[in-house]
């Protein structure tokens, strides 16, 4: 999901846990703010290389309203599958469901996926979590939530006032107070695994993330296993 990162690195992840970016079969696109699609031109390109080592067979999927803001560059996509927001399609045999998620961005989305008994969450790059959005997550075995600022780091931060005012819109990013809500009021208790991802370098920190997510858990007495996703490394390999 997403290809913020150039090639070079998405190879070098990929393989950091046994993956190659030559058997990807799908790259599923939230939204075209940079962080998210600074890859996606090379992939695209890649997929009309006649050259083994470059060669991706991976279908790009993304919404109808997203696809014109994306420069292509030279040529379009080979392979590009456009979804409305709220669609449900399939990618091998995992069911995908996209949602409409609060970010100021043209046609932003979150995701869920279910194959085989079990589904995942994920929904990042949101101002608030309103109640469709909760609805999307339920059931998630794991969950993928964003948890990118603390209010007092950020007041305070380097940022302009105006991207401070950006961030903490309804159309901004999530919280660790927000987050802490949803975990105490709204997270289910089939969520055995617990990613919170997305932290501002500037505006965060991993051990408060994890204090603020341990106790709201503690709270609701849930035994999901919590892991803060770094920015410059992949995380654990999560199997059920």
């Amino acid at each position: 999901m997403d290809a913020g990162l150039s090639v070079l690195q998405l190879r070098k992840r990929l393989a950091a846990i046994g993956e190659d970016l030559g058997r990807i079969d799908a790259v599923l696109i939230t939204h075209e703010h940079s962080d998210h699609i600074a890859g996606l031109p090379v992939i695209a390109r890649h997929q009309r290389s006649e050259s083994a080592n470059r060669h991706l067979r991976a279908v790009i999927h993304l919404s109808r309203l997203t696809e014109p803001t994306i420069d292509w560059g030279e040529q379009q996509p080979a392979r590009l599958e456009l979804f409305q927001a709220g669609a449900e399609f399939i990618v091998g045999d995992i069911e995908v469901q996209s949602f409409s998620i609060p970010h100021d961005a043209v046609d932003a989305v979150g995701f869920s996926f279910e194959a085989e008994g079990v589904r995942l969450g994920i929904a990042t790059d949101l101002g608030y979590i309103p109640e469709s959005v909760k609805f999307h997550l339920r059931r998630a075995n794991l969950l993928l939530l964003e948890a990118n600022h603390d209010l007092d780091m950020l007041k305070i931060g380097p940022y302009p006032w105006s991207v401070k005012q950006r961030v903490m819109s309804r159309v901004g990013h999530l919280s660790n107070m927000h987050m802490s809500d949803y975990l105490t009021q709204d997270i289910g208790c089939e969520t055995a695994h617990l990613v919170l991802g997305h932290l501002s370098e500037h505006n965060n920190h991993p051990a408060i993330v994890q204090m603020i997510a341990s106790e709201a858990l503690e709270r609701r007495a849930l035994p999901a296993q919590l892991t803060i996703a770094s920015q410059d490394t992949p995380s654990q390999v999560f199997q059920f």
